[in-house]
């Protein structure tokens, strides 16, 4: 299983990706006031602490990490963002999210390439989602090639997911799915 060090994190989690890949012009069209989000993979916290402005104060975040050091430099940013209240780190294992509610909508950055269990992944996002919730999902198209994006699509299709939306973005492959 390959993870990304928590260090290297620092590379590509900066002001160039917050300004190239704006949490609202990804999320505000389907995360609403209120929800519960679940941001699988969340590293330093990017989709976090936009998904727990969405929400506000009374939505909810579970921020589910790996790496411990993840959750804590992910939670100091929100803290510094002021929405630490909003956001609930969850330490997850290798090939589980461990979380045992329902949630409205999940988002995951640049992740489900380093998963060991592809559609074991799919299955454990499907699990946490509420009927009619939403999933979605960005890969590095400098890193993940097409028809493994292809294939991710695919495998999300065979799980029972159903795709809403495929917007064309220059630097990622992004998917909108659907329970």
């Amino acid at each position: 299983m390959h993870v990304c060090p928590w260090w290297l994190t620092y590379t590509f989690d900066n002001f160039l990706r917050r300004m190239l890949d704006p949490v609202d012009d990804a999320l505000s069209k389907w995360v609403k006031p209120g929800m519960t989000v679940l941001d699988f993979g969340c590293g330093f916290g990017h989709y976090s602490i936009g998904a727990a402005q969405l929400v506000g104060k009374g939505g909810k975040v579970i921020a589910v990490d790996l790496q411990e050091k993840m959750l804590e430099i992910a939670m100091e940013r929100a803290a510094k963002a002021g929405v630490d209240d909003i956001i609930s780190p969850h330490k997850c294992g290798p090939l589980k999210i461990g979380y045992t509610g329902t949630v409205d909508f999940v988002v995951s950055g640049h992740v489900l390439h380093e998963t060991p269990d592809l559609e074991g992944a799919f299955k454990e996002v499907f699990s946490v989602l509420k009927p009619g919730g939403g999933f979605y999902f960005t890969e590095p198209r400098m890193h993940v090639k097409d028809e493994f994006y292809r294939a991710e699509l695919a495998t999300a299709a065979k799980v029972g997911f159903k795709v809403t939306e495929l917007p064309s973005v220059l630097l990622a492959y992004r998917a909108y799915l659907s329970k």
